[in-house]
């Protein structure tokens, strides 16, 4: 029987990450032909995704945090070749928040997470496709505006290595006094909004910007997309915090939020306003977001949440 043969593609970030490397050395005696290539400025990922590809290699495996996952994707989504034509996509998570292997419940630790690499069958997952003012862009986990993009964008690159996650929970308490509504129209198949919005999120995956569950019921195997506009709290707030205390935080965004599932959104506004797409800001004044159905296979735990 051939070696499994895979490529993990690892951020800049963690190159020098002890538990990585012994896990790298553990799964290659195990008969693994297992090669690391590490990302150091834009469209390193793209190129060796195209050598894997071309090298015949079994399963691409992303390293890293959402946006090295969404970078990943993102490189195999864009190409000719169908999913099953396409190597298979892993995900060890080792960045600030994972939101998107917390959603899914991949492990923390990094040779558990290579093990469901190697034992879980990949499944097809969908991917959005955002087509914005600049071009093509596409999503693993979750697009977001409003408030929650700019707690992410804004967010100190030290306080997240010190802080991890907390260091999103601290620079939103410290916007709260000046959020700034958008005004922004949506529209998706028998679906009309417009209106003032604090926050939105359009999900792949649950999850965003260390935790912020935006879309708490999406899947990633049903082509079709999770919108949450939240509008303007108008003197509800009171009210929302004693629910989310009362009854969690799925409750107090049904209170607050207009919802729904689609296979596509339109958002569109008279200024240009910013979409996060898993860590990377895209501004324009008009998007069109699809749920491309089953764009990749990812090894996904059996019992994975986000699975239908």
């Amino acid at each position: 029987m051939t070696a499994p043969r895979w490529r993990l593609i690892l951020n800049g970030k963690s190159a020098g990450d002890d538990a990585l490397r012994e896990a790298v050395g553990a799964l290659r005696e195990a008969g693994i032909a297992l090669d690391v290539r590490v990302t150091w400025e834009d469209g390193d990922a793209e190129r060796y995704v195209a050598e894997a590809i071309a090298d015949g290699v079994d399963t691409v495996i992303a390293a890293g945090g959402d946006g090295t996952l969404s970078e990943v994707a993102t490189t195999l989504a864009h190409r000719d070749e169908t999913a099953d034509a396409l190597p298979s996509l892993g995900l060890v998570p080792m960045g600030t928040a994972n939101d998107f292997a917390t959603a899914a419940g991949i492990p923390d630790e990094v040779l558990a997470a290579l093990h469901l690499v190697r034992d879980a069958v990949a499944t097809p997952m969908d991917l959005l496709r955002i087509d914005a003012d600049d071009g093509i862009h596409w999503c693993a986990n979750l697009a977001s505006g409003g408030f929650g993009t700019e707690v992410t964008v804004e967010t100190d690159e030290g306080l997240k290595k010190m802080l991890g996650g907390l260091a999103y929970l601290i620079t939103g308490i410290a916007k709260l006094g000046r959020i700034e509504p958008v005004a922004a129209r949506v529209e998706g198949p028998d679906f009309a909004w417009q209106g003032d919005f604090i926050a939105l999120g359009l999900g792949n995956g649950r999850q965003a910007g260390g935790g912020q569950a935006l879309c708490p019921d999406a899947l990633v195997d049903d082509g079709k997309l999770d919108l949450t506009i939240v509008t303007e709290l108008s003197g509800e707030v009171a009210a929302t915090v004693g629910t989310l205390v009362k009854d969690g935080k799925h409750a107090a965004l049904d209170r607050v939020a207009e919802r729904a599932r689609l296979p596509w959104v339109e958002l569109s506004a008279d200024a240009p306003m910013t979409l996060n797409l898993d860590g990377e800001p895209v501004r324009s004044r008009r998007f069109r977001v699809d749920c491309v159905p089953g764009r990749v296979r990812m090894h996904l735990p059996a019992d994975c949440p986000l699975r239908g």
